[in-house]
């Protein structure tokens, strides 16, 4: 095997290959995640208008008492879940994409997964709450 053939099967750039670096086979996986929440989003946002424009002119106790329905607390938490999901999974790109500082990258990319745990769990925890109050 020549070093022809090696640049040929290889086609990364030569800097990149001194310095190690090339895929780290995650992209594809991260590429799919958004595709699938995205569907998801769409799927579960239409459930979602639907419910809300029924509730429209509701009180607050037919409200409550829809959001306590279980299909819909369980609907209500996945939309949630997958909202905080996809927005991690989008500005991971964004800031991988735009922030070229290794250190503010770090903080910025645990600081999103930080707060997107934290919003998904005060989230699933209000849903809880109405559906499972009497």
């Amino acid at each position: 095997m020549s070093a022809k053939d090696i640049v040929v099967k290889d086609r990364r750039n030569p800097l990149k290959i001194a310095r190690g670096l090339g895929s780290s086979q995650s992209g594809v996986g991260h590429w799919w995640s958004q595709r699938v929440t995205a569907a998801a989003l769409v799927l579960l946002g239409v459930w979602f208008v639907i419910t809300v424009l029924c509730l429209l002119h509701a009180d607050y106790a037919t409200a409550r008492a829809a959001v306590a329905k279980p299909w819909n607390a369980l609907l209500l938490i996945a939309f949630a879940l997958t909202m905080f999901w996809h927005a991690v999974l989008g500005l991971q790109v964004v800031i991988e994409d735009y922030v070229h500082t290794r250190w503010k990258e770090v903080v910025l990319l645990v600081a999103i997964k930080f707060l997107a745990v934290l919003g998904a769990l005060a989230s699933a925890l209000a849903v809880l709450r109405i559906a499972l109050t009497p």
